[in-house]
C-alpha cells in the first residue's frame, strides 16, 4: 500500500461521481441524489483513513505522489499532504454529504428542468474534487490551474441554482451576484497568474529546475526562497507577494475585497452558499499560510502590518454591518467576513499560537457557520421570507429548530465551551504577543458579535408567534441528519479540540521554522523597573 495514489483517488473520486451521476437516465432524479451522497460518504471515509494513516511527528508532506506533467515548463502533478491541508481535507469531506442531504429537494426551488438534480449535485462534487486538489497540490501551476477551475461550478451554483422566483428581478439579481462573483475571482486569478510567471522567471535565472530552466516545484521554490537563492531583489519579491495575496484576499475574502460575498451567499441555495463560504473560501485562507507566507517570507513581514490593520477593519466592518441588516441570510454573510478577519489576523501574526489558532478557525467557522446557515435555510424554506421582521415566536411552533439555531447562534459568538472560542482565543493571544492594539480592537468587537447575533435570537425566534408563523414545522428527520452532526462537533471540539490540534501543531511549528520566525520572548521586567524598594541599609524588601 505505500505506493497507493492516496491523494489521487481522494480527489478523482467526486470527479467520477458526478460523471456517474450526469450519465444516469434524465427520470432518476432520486438515484442521482442517492449516487452522489454516496460517493461523497465514500470520499469522506477515504479522507479519515489517511487522516489515521497520517504521522503528525514525520515528514511534513506526507502521501507523496510526483510525476512527470508539463517537463518543458518545469510543471509537474506532485501532491502531498500535511497537518494544515489534512485537516481542511477532513473538513471539507465532511460537510460535503451534509450539503447533499441538505439539499435533497433544492431542486423544487431552483427549477423544474428534468436534469436539475443531477447537474446540481454533480457541480456540488466537481467543485469538492478542485477544492481537495487546491489542498494537495504540492505544484504551484497545478494549484493555479484549479484555484481558477473551481470558480466554474461555483458560478453555475449561484447563477443557475438559487431560489427559483417569478420575480424578474429577484433572478435578474441572481444572475449579477454570479457574474460579480466570478469577476472579481476571475480578476484576482489573472493577477495571480501574473505574479505565477514572474517566480517561474525567477526561479528560471537561477536555475532552479531541471536543464537551467525554471521549476514551480513548490518544496524547491520555497528551500530556495529562504536559503537566499532566489536571487530577485526585494522589490520583486514584494511585488510577486502582492499578486498573490491579491487573489487570495479577493477569495478568502479581505476587507475592501469583500463585496461579492454577501450577494452571492444570498443568491445560491444555503447549500450552495454554504458550500462557497464554508470550503471554497477557505482555499483563500490556506493559500495565504501555505504560498505568501512560505515562498515569500521577508514580504510577508513587510506587508503583515498592513494585512493586520485590513483584517481588524474587516472584522468590525462584517459586525456592524450584521447588526444593521434586515435579511437573516445576508446578516449571517457578514458574519463570515468578520470571522474571515479573524483568521488572517492569526495568520499574519506569525505566531504559533495565531497560526495555530487561525487553522483552528478555518475547521471551526467552517462547521459553525455551516450550521447557522442551513438552519436559516430550513426555516426560510418554510415561511418563504428572509426578512427577519417577519418572523417571531418560532421557538414556541418549532422549539427543536430554535434551539439548535440558538446553539449555532452562539457558537458564531464565540461563547466558551463551543468550538470557535479556542480557535479565537489562540489567535487573540497570538496576536496580543506582537500586535496588542490590532489585539485589543479585535476583542472589542466580540461584543459587537454577541449583539447582532442576540438580537438576531430574540427578533426571530421569542415573543408571541407573528402571524403567517403559526405554520412553521419542526426539524424533520432529514434535516436533523444534518444539523445533529453538526451540533454535536461544535460541542465535542469546544471541550476537546486535541484530534485536531494534534494535526495542527507540527506543521504550524514546521511553517515557522521554515519562515524563520519564532514567538516573541515574554516581556519579564528586572528588580529595578519592577519598582523593588529597598531598606536605608540596602536589603530588597
Amino acid at each position: 500500500m505505500k505506493d497507493f495514489p492516496w491523494l489521487t483517488t481522494l480527489w478523482l473520486a467526486p470527479v467520477i461521481g458526478a460523471v456517474v451521476v450526469l450519465a444516469l437516465p434524465a427520470a432518476q432524479r432520486l438515484l442521482a441524489r442517492c449516487v452522489a451522497l454516496a460517493v461523497s460518504i465514500a470520499v469522506l471515509a477515504f479522507a479519515v483513513v489517511l487522516a489515521v494513516r497520517f504521522e503528525p511527528g514525520g515528514e511534513q508532506y506526507q502521501f507523496v505522489e510526483d510525476h512527470e506533467w508539463i517537463p518543458a515548463f518545469g510543471a509537474g502533478y506532485t501532491v502531498g499532504v500535511d497537518g494544515i491541508a489534512l485537516v481542511l481535507v477532513l473538513l471539507t469531506t465532511a460537510l460535503v454529504p451534509l450539503l447533499i442531504l441538505a439539499g435533497w429537494h433544492d431542486e423544487r426551488e431552483v427549477g423544474s428542468g428534468r436534469r436539475v438534480s443531477h447537474t446540481y449535485v454533480a457541480l456540488t462534487l466537481l467543485v469538492e474534487a478542485m477544492v481537495l486538489i487546491s489542498f494537495v497540490s504540492l505544484d504551484i501551476l497545478l494549484f493555479y490551474v484549479f484555484f481558477e477551475a473551481m470558480l466554474i461550478p461555483m458560478y453555475f451554483l449561484i447563477g443557475g441554482f438559487g431560489p427559483r422566483s417569478a420575480n424578474v428581478e429577484l433572478r435578474q439579481q441572481r444572475s449579477r451576484a454570479a457574474v460579480k462573483f466570478l469577476l472579481y475571482n476571475l480578476f484576482g486569478g489573472l493577477i495571480m497568474l501574473a505574479a505565477v510567471i514572474g517566480l517561474y522567471v525567477v526561479t528560471a535565472r537561477n536555475g532552479l529546475g531541471a536543464d537551467s530552466a525554471g521549476t514551480f516545484d513548490f518544496r524547491t521554490v520555497v528551500a530556495a526562497a529562504n536559503s537566499g537563492q532566489l536571487g530577485a531583489a526585494p522589490a520583486v519579491l514584494n511585488a510577486l507577494f502582492l499578486g498573490f495575496m491579491f487573489a487570495f484576499a479577493v477569495k478568502a475574502p479581505l476587507w475592501p475585497l469583500h463585496t461579492w460575498l454577501p450577494d452571492a451567499a444570498v443568491a445560491a441555495t444555503p447549500s450552495s452558499a454554504v458550500l462557497m463560504m464554508a470550503v471554497v473560501d477557505k482555499v483563500g485562507t490556506f493559500g495565504m499560510l501555505r504560498y505568501c507566507l512560505m515562498l515569500f517570507p521577508d514580504a510577508s513581514s513587510t506587508y503583515a502590518p498592513l494585512v493586520i490593520t485590513l483584517a481588524v477593519i474587516g472584522i468590525v466592518y462584517g459586525a456592524l454591518l450584521a447588526i444593521g441588516q434586515t435579511d437573516v441570510m445576508r446578516l449571517i454573510a457578514y458574519t463570515s467576513i468578520s470571522h474571515f478577519g479573524f483568521i488572517i489576523l492569526g495568520i499574519f501574526a506569525m505566531t504559533s499560537q495565531g497560526q495555530t489558532g487561525a487553522t483552528l478557525y478555518m475547521v471551526n467557522h467552517g462547521i459553525s457557520t455551516a450550521a447557522l446557515f442551513l438552519i436559516a435555510g430550513f426555516l426560510v424554506s418554510r415561511r418563504g421570507t428572509r426578512l427577519i421582521a417577519d418572523f417571531g415566536g418560532v421557538q414556541k411552533v418549532a422549539p427543536v429548530l430554535a434551539g439548535s439555531f440558538f446553539i449555532a447562534g452562539l457558537a458564531t459568538l464565540s461563547l466558551p465551551g463551543l468550538a470557535p472560542f479556542i480557535s479565537e482565543f489562540l489567535v487573540l493571544v497570538g496576536t496580543f504577543s506582537r500586535y496588542q492594539f490590532a489585539a485589543v480592537v479585535a476583542t472589542g468587537a466580540l461584543v459587537l458579535a454577541a449583539l447582532y447575533v442576540l438580537w438576531l435570537y430574540q427578533r426571530m425566534m421569542t415573543g408571541p408567534v407573528k402571524e403567517g408563523n403559526e405554520h412553521i414545522y419542526d426539524l424533520v428527520p432529514r434535516e436533523l441528519a444534518v444539523v445533529v452532526p453538526l451540533i454535536a462537533a461544535l460541542l465535542f471540539f469546544g471541550v476537546y479540540p486535541k484530534p485536531i490540534l494534534d494535526f495542527i501543531n507540527p506543521a504550524v511549528s514546521q511553517t515557522l521554522t521554515t519562515i524563520g520566525k519564532h514567538d516573541p520572548e515574554p516581556a519579564v521586567p528586572t528588580l529595578p523597573e519592577a519598582g523593588k524598594a529597598e531598606h536605608p541599609g540596602g536589603v530588597h524588601k
